[in-house]
């Protein structure tokens, strides 16, 4: 697997964009709020990127894939925080906006990042032929 610096990659630095707006958000919380949900919001969107970067060290593709859709499903339980939050009206209206926007670019970011890492000619299955479910 070639030797890539997660630092570069743009998905990576998608995340850590989110990362950073929400724990800007999250400290101007009251002690209550940032205990429960902002905890949880900050270290699921810390995840996303941390699990990219861990990924990349990996010496094998699939490690690196598996470490991706870790990431992608620290992304959900991000929305899913994010949804409490908002929810909760711990949200300005500017941060909802702001924060959806970041959320619909690193979603197809991810996916396309696993889809660059997917399935080398090696890992490829080799066809055996029609399935019996194929052939009824």
């Amino acid at each position: 697997m070639p030797s890539l610096r997660f630092q570069d990659l743009r998905v990576y630095r998608a995340a850590e964009q989110l990362a950073d707006e929400l724990w800007s958000i999250v400290r101007t919380w009251d002690t209550f709020s940032q205990n429960t949900v902002g905890s949880q919001l900050v270290r699921s969107a810390d995840s996303i990127g941390a699990n990219i970067a861990e990924g990349t060290g990996r010496k094998s593709f699939k490690d690196n894939q598996r470490f991706v859709r870790i990431a992608r499903g620290s992304l959900y339980e991000t929305q899913h925080w994010l949804r409490r939050a908002f929810t909760r009206k711990l949200l300005a209206e500017n941060d909802v906006k702001r924060l959806q926007d970041l959320v619909a670019q690193l979603g197809p970011l991810v996916n396309g990042y696993l889809r660059s890492i997917g399935r080398t000619t090696a890992d490829a299955p080799k066809d055996s032929g029609p399935r019996t479910e194929d052939t009824k």
